[in-house]
């Protein structure tokens, strides 16, 4: 495998990782990062949209305490996987279905690195349909976490309609490649200050956030595309439809969460019967970097579930 960069001088990043590039097999280039654990069992970490590894280096280093070895993938069209040739700070996909071959190659490194197999996913957001998607495909891990997984993007009632139509339109008319309204290049901790954000309630994480894309602003990702938004209103209304899954899953989600639908993630989780759902009083979306109290519920729900 060949060596790809990781930045190791961002804070949190645990010491003995290693980033690699893989080739999938249409030929798109995305990096996986690999830290060996002490145990003899691996976790997949599924990032969100925008999101690139250097960000779940403190998720990596508490599985690393507690054995497990880590694996951690930049999607395709953000971090320093391949991205859109013209536009390569608009999120992009051509369709949701690619990102399962990303996870492809994310399982081949892990498989080639000599690490124990994989038999826990985490995912957050976006890459909680990613990993739903997954496992209705029959991914062999045994256990899934979800942190406000994008099972539905959350639009205000008022839009809703103009939303959906817009988003079919720019199919006909070859405007996928556009970003959608309101959206821009520049990414959102970069252009929102922290009174007002709907990501975390922690002003210590936000500035952390905002600290990686001063360094390195190869890192940042804008808006989404109208390509991006149709894909993953199709996608999210498949998954639904063919949910659950039958693996035991523990699913997390904030009351004050504003950017996936919170309604679509309690219908799903009403029809696992082998999966629970958390919901955190305060918390917004992202759970894992939250108040030190809402990071520490999350880490005993966790402690709880993988010891069953």
């Amino acid at each position: 495998m060949e060596n790809a960069p990781l930045y190791d001088d961002l804070q949190g990043l645990p010491d003995g990782g290693q980033a690699y590039w893989r080739k999938c097999g249409d030929g798109t280039r995305i990096r996986v990062a690999l830290w060996q654990g002490s145990g003899d069992e691996t976790v997949l970490i599924f990032p969100g949209r925008t999101e690139y590894i250097e960000k779940y280096g403190p998720t990596a280093r508490e599985f690393l305490t507690r054995g497990y070895s880590v694996a951690i993938i930049d999607w395709r069209g953000q971090g320093l996987s391949d991205r859109h040739p013209n536009r390569p700070q608009m999120g992009w996909v051509t369709d949701f279905s690619d990102y399962q071959l990303d996870i492809e190659q994310m399982l081949a490194a892990v498989a080639e690195a000599g690490l124990p197999k994989a038999t826990v996913l985490l995912t957050h957001s976006m890459g909680g349909a990613i990993g739903l998607r997954a496992l209705l495909n029959k991914l062999d891990v045994q256990k899934a976490i979800f942190s406000a997984p994008m099972w539905g993007i959350y639009v205000e009632p008022k839009v809703r309609v103009v939303a959906g139509l817009l988003s079919k339109l720019s199919q006909v008319f070859g405007m996928g490649a556009r970003y959608v309204p309101g959206a821009g290049p520049s990414n959102y901790v970069e252009k929102q200050n922290f009174a007002g954000n709907v990501l975390t309630n922690d002003p210590e994480t936000y500035k952390w956030l905002q600290s990686h894309l001063a360094k390195h602003g190869d890192l940042g990702l804008g808006g989404p595309s109208f390509q991006w938004y149709n894909r993953a209103v199709s996608e999210c209304d498949d998954i639904r439809a063919q949910a659950p899954a039958t693996h035991d899953v523990l699913v997390f989600l904030g009351t004050k969460e504003a950017i996936v639908d919170a309604d679509n993630i309690r219908n799903v989780m009403a029809d696992w019967t082998n999966g629970k759902l958390v919901e955190v009083d305060g918390a917004q979306h992202e759970i894992l970097m939250e108040l030190p109290h809402v990071v520490k519920q999350f880490w005993e729900e966790v402690d709880l579930f993988l010891a069953k």
